[in-house]
Order: C-alpha cells, then structure tokens, then sequence
C-alpha cells in the first residue's frame, strides 16, 4: 500500500510539470574594451549584482522587442556600436514538449538586446539541442548586441 502512494504522488508531480513547456535563461556580456565603472558609494561587486537582479525583472514591450533585427551575418550598410555578447538557452521541462527551436532562441536574444538597449543582434549562432541535468532538451544561442549609430 505503500508503494501505491509513492507511485501516485510521483505520478502526480511529474503530470504537474507536463504543463511547463519552455524556460530560457540569458546573460550580456560587455563588448571587449569597454570598462564598467563603480561608484565610490557601491562596491562594482554590488553593483553588478544589482543591475542583474533588474535586468531579470524589467518588462520589455513587445513592439519594442519585435523591432530589433536578429542576423546570423554582420551589418555592414550601417556604422554600429557594439553593446556586448548576448548568450542564451531555452530549455524544455518535460519529455513531451517540442525542441526547443531558432525562433525562440531569435526572440530570448530580441529580450536580452531590449534589455541592453541594442537594436540588432548580428553573427548569431546557434548550438544543437541536447539534454541537460535541469531539462528534457535545450537549445543555445549566441550574438553581439549592436547600437546603431
């Protein structure tokens, strides 16, 4: 009888996470030669966490996300500055969700890029979709985010 209680609570979870399809994750990293700066009131260690504990948070708007460009080519018909390397997964929770896919990868970079305040993405790659200790599947991405000038 025991067993039978085990077996079902196990069940239980497990259709439980069935409802979660995808989760993604990102981080920026700044462009080479570019230095940040700490003010003397907050330490840089500080500071940097707190900027990414807000940048986790922020809403980006959709129409504003939409609008950057996402390349796997550079720019060359316009001057840019670049804002940083942009890495992101999207993972899938469950063994009964879809790969994860480039589109979804394109639209957590748009994410990041809004974030960053860029306005396209360029020399975007992509990694193959794999299982991970934390996921049934995921999916990298990676780009340089730019500003145009």
């Amino acid at each position: 009888m025991n067993n039978f209680f085990k077996c079902t609570t196990v069940t239980a979870v497990m259709l439980g996470l069935v409802g979660c399809a995808t989760w993604s994750a990102g981080n920026i990293k700044p462009a080479p030669g570019t230095q940040q700066t700490a003010t003397a009131e907050r330490p840089a260690a500080n500071q940097d966490r707190n900027r990414r504990k807000t940048t986790q948070r922020q809403k980006i708007d959709p129409a504003v996300a939409a609008a950057i460009t996402v390349t796997e080519n550079d720019i060359t018909d316009r001057p840019y500055d670049v804002v940083g390397d942009i890495k992101v997964t999207v993972n899938k929770t469950t063994i009964f969700n879809k790969d994860p896919t480039h589109e979804q990868v394109d639209e957590k970079l748009r994410e990041e890029a809004a974030k960053a305040g860029a306005n396209a993405v360029i020399l975007v790659r992509y990694g193959t979709v794999g299982i991970g200790v934390m996921s049934w599947g995921s999916l990298d991405g990676q780009g340089r985010a730019v500003k145009f000038k």
